[in-house]
This record gives C-alpha cells, sequence and structure tokens, in this order.
C-alpha cells in the first residue's frame, strides 16, 4: 500500500501545473493533500478528473484558508472530520480515514505565524491533538501525515542556530509538541529509515530557496510504533514541484 501526503498550497493553483500528470506517475493507493485552501465544493471541483478515487474533503469555513483532503483507490471503513474540540475545529486542520488495520490521519497542523503571534494557540492545539490520537490509539494503530510545521532536530532545517526560537516552526514549544508525539510512541519514519541523511519537505519561495536548498523538513509520516515492522520504505520527493512543499511517500505492506 502506497501512501503520499502533499501540501499543495492551493488546489487550484497547483492543478493547473503537472499536477495530474504526477498523481498518474505516483499513482498512490491513497493521497493526502493539505492546504487545498478552497471549499469543499471548490476542491471537488478541481478533482473533477480524478476519478478512480473516493474523495473527501474537510475546508475551513473562512474562504482561501487552510484545508484537506484524502483521496483513497479502496473506500475507508469511515471518515471522521476535526478533533471534535470547539476551538480548533473551523479551520479545516484534520481528516482522519478509517481502514481495517489502522486510521489514517491527515493534518495541517497551525503555523505559529510571522512574529510568533499563534505560538500560544500552537501549544493549545498541539496538547489537544495528542489526547485525540491517544483515543484514536485505543482502538488501533494510527498513521499520522501531513504538514506539522515543525523542524524537530537541527538536522531538520539548513539555518538552525539562526531560526531557534524566533522563526515559527522551530521554537523549543514546538519542538516539545513533536517530543511529546514521540514520547507516546510515535515514530518519524522517515528519521527512523534514514538517521543521519539530509533532506527537507519545504523551501521559501524567497530567496531562491529551493536552488540553493535552504529547506526545511516539516511534513511526516509518523507512524504507531506497533506498525513499524510494517513499513518498507519512506520517501521524500524533492524531484516534484507545484508547490513550495514537495510530495511524501510512505510504502507499507498488510
Amino acid at each position: 500500500m502506497k501512501l503520499i501526503s502533499w501540501n499543495i498550497n492551493g488546489i487550484r493553483a497547483i492543478t493547473k501545473k503537472d499536477f495530474f500528470e504526477d498523481i498518474s506517475k505516483l499513482n498512490p493507493d491513497v493521497l493526502c493533500l493539505q492546504e487545498t485552501k478552497a471549499q469543499d465544493d471548490e476542491v471537488e471541483k478541481a478533482l473533477s478528473k480524478i476519478t478512480d478515487y473516493h474523495q473527501y474533503y474537510n475546508s475551513a469555513e473562512r474562504k482561501g484558508y487552510s484545508g484537506v483532503a484524502i483521496l483513497s483507490k479502496t473506500k475507508p471503513i469511515a471518515v471522521t472530520y476535526d478533533m471534535g474540540v470547539a476551538e480548533h475545529d473551523t479551520e479545516g486542520r484534520v481528516l482522519c480515514a478509517e481502514f481495517e488495520d489502522f486510521y489514517l490521519v491527515n493534518t495541517y497542523v497551525p503555523n505559529s505565524g510571522s512574529e510568533l503571534v499563534r505560538l500560544g494557540y500552537r501549544k493549545t492545539w498541539d496538547a489537544d491533538f495528542l489526547v485525540y490520537l491517544k483515543n484514536l490509539e485505543k482502538d488501533k494503530p494510527v498513521i499520522l501525515c501531513g504538514d506539522l510545521n515543525v523542524a524537530h532536530q537541527a538536522i531538520d532545517l539548513k539555518n538552525d542556530k539562526a531560526n531557534y526560537n524566533k522563526t515559527a516552526g522551530y521554537t523549543q514549544l514546538e519542538i516539545d509538541g513533536m517530543d511529546n508525539l514521540l514520547n507516546i510512541g510515535f515514530v518519524d519514519s522517515f528519521r527512523h529509515f534514514n538517521p543521519e541523511k539530509v533532506a527537507y519537505t519545504f523551501w521559501s519561495y524567497r530567496f531562491k530557496s529551493r536552488e540553493r536548498n535552504t529547506g526545511w523538513r516539516i511534513d511526516y509520516f509518523l507512524v504507531s510504533n506497533p506498525l513499524m515492522d510494517k513499513i518498507n520504505q519512506v520517501e521524500i520527493l524533492s524531484d516534484y514541484y507545484g508547490s513550495d512543499h514537495c510530495p511524501i511517500q510512505l510504502e507499507l505492506e498488510l
């Protein structure tokens, strides 16, 4: 089973590029998209060329903002929206598909913002999301994918010292949030297989960041520990363009 996760930075923008050809080439069993930046009906329209997947969308109340989608060749047992916390559930950030052997949670974690204006909110989100995931794990293992908006370690971003505690995505509070997920038994699957590999999933559109590979690894597959022996491979597909993020891929044998 091949899973792809991709922050596409706008469904309407990326579908004007090579998106459909890319998806055809990648041929995932399940495709998780973040930052669709459109309402459900607009996402459905933008993806209307893709006919061989069951499609599910969760959009923000605010137009042109956030939003996640799951496309699956196999119809999930069930699909649930949001995490059941009113403070968070208007931003279209969580979509969960239940399969026979695991829950797949697709998420777009809130960015702490310029000058860290949403860092306090991010702390609340991280705590509530942890509880949500722990509740799912009581039933069956979880694969969590998406843009988690944190570089976990110094190896996960180009300029770690210049950004530490100054830039959204690399504050101690956000790092602690990731530590808390790993401490309850989630595994950073890419880092598990590639302990010393420098690879990024996001590059700012500014300063020729992608050309210079001045990037961040903020997109992840976090996997419940009991599932790790089923994971064959995790890759960062940096040859794919169309967004300021690249897709990431996980293959598992069930």
